[in-house]
């Protein structure tokens, strides 16, 4: 091209006889080309060393988010619980949703909620359904780790995001709660305000949702205090028989009182870090009182009022990612599953509270003239 003037659309159209409009879907990497049309184009459009203008690409998307569209682009909301909207019932599966809806709306987009448990829906039919609508973006959330099946789309069709673990295939972009440091967050906090006995409670569920990483997180910040410090970590139920456990239903229940006695005899934790509903019921019926005989900390806190010490989890803004990422991909034509998939973490909030109070420090020699009751007295008296 003469001079240093930017190759065009225009430029590229002329060369390989076809339309401007052509190119810039060949440019976008649109399905609705030949893929043998947009390779010769996009091999065209590198030879001429066409660089798209970033001044009016952000022109154009700051057009696109502040005017008003009457007919505004739709992404899918794929989910597959065991019902339609079962997964509304659950802990962080409605605020992911809620996060990726406002923010859908913030960039221009309509949001709209599939289930794949549609009677007699198939992956592929699912798939036609999307196309036939000209929805290109997709947010997977809320799937069933109990079925954790491959989803088979025509990919090439589409831009797509997770949220969360599962599906595990196809592999692709992945935005989700940090668990591994929002335990490791709960257990520094309680080691600062004096806590040396950690312990922690979950439902072994939970452990399998995150890919593990609740366990390696414990693991990790325990392999920092010293060996007789260490309280084991505590899963429920036991690892057979696995269906039971892997039942979504089954992932809120209260823990096994025996076990959990057991456990807490042995060990003696001065804190547990936990999800209060599973936890609490136990606690109240082995006699222990929160924080006197042992303080907690939850681990997915929604009241910040200060009644209870613990880590928020940011569900909302895990969606909200999810939705400018799906953008992103959008924007720049990025369809296909990627060749290096990334992931995002979004870390947890911590917030002090009356269940996890700093502990004082005795000195040996101070002569104690009350001693408050162990649980076992209380319930003899």
């Amino acid at each position: 091209m003469p001079g240093n003037r930017r190759v065009t659309l225009a430029d590229i159209a002329k060369r390989a006889e076809v339309h401007v409009t052509t190119v810039s879907l060949a440019l976008r990497n649109h399905p609705r080309l030949p893929e043998r049309t947009r390779n010769r184009i996009q091999k065209l459009a590198k030879e001429m060393e066409y660089r798209p203008d970033p001044v009016l690409q952000a022109l154009v998307a700051y057009r696109g988010k502040v005017m008003e569209r009457r007919n505004p682009p739709t992404l899918a909301y794929l989910t597959n619980w065991d019902t339609k909207l079962g997964w509304q019932q659950t802990t962080a599966q409605p605020e992911f949703y809620e996060g990726a809806k406002a923010k859908a709306e913030e960039l221009g987009f309509k949001l709209d909620h599939f289930w794949m448990g549609e009677p007699g829906l198939s992956h592929k039919r699912m798939s036609k359904i999307l196309q036939a609508r000209g929805i290109t973006g997709i947010v997977i959330a809320s799937h069933r780790r109990a079925s954790d099946v491959a989803l088979h789309f025509d990919w090439s069709a589409f831009s797509a995001v997770k949220i969360d673990y599962f599906p595990h295939q196809p592999e692709l972009h992945q935005v989700n709660n940090d668990q591994c440091s929002i335990i490791r967050l709960g257990m520094d906090h309680a080691r600062k305000l004096g806590y040396r006995r950690i312990g922690a409670v979950m439902h072994r569920g939970w452990d399998h949702a995150v890919d593990h990483v609740w366990k390696a997180g414990f693991l990790v910040a325990q392999s920092m205090q010293p060996r007789s410090e260490h309280v084991p970590l505590m899963l429920f139920p036991g690892p057979e028989p696995v269906e039971a456990w892997m039942s979504e239903t089954k992932k809120d229940e209260v823990a096994p009182l025996a076990e959990l006695k057991k456990w807490y005899e042995k060990h003696r934790p001065e804190v547990i870090v936990s999800k209060r509903s599973f936890i609490q019921p136990c606690l109240d019926e082995m006699g222990l009182r929160v924080p006197e005989d042992v303080a907690l900390i939850e681990l997915f806190l929604e009241n910040e009022d200060g009644s209870v010490a613990g880590v928020r989890q940011n569900h909302h803004a895990v969606g909200g990612l999810a939705i400018e990422i799906l953008a992103g991909q959008l924007h720049y034509h990025k369809f296909g599953v990627p060749e290096i998939p990334t992931r995002t973490q979004v870390e947890g909030t911590w917030f002090d509270g009356a269940t996890c109070p700093p502990r004082i420090e005795i000195p040996e020699k101070t002569c104690l003239l009350y001693t408050s009751p162990s649980p076992r007295d209380r319930q003899k008296s």
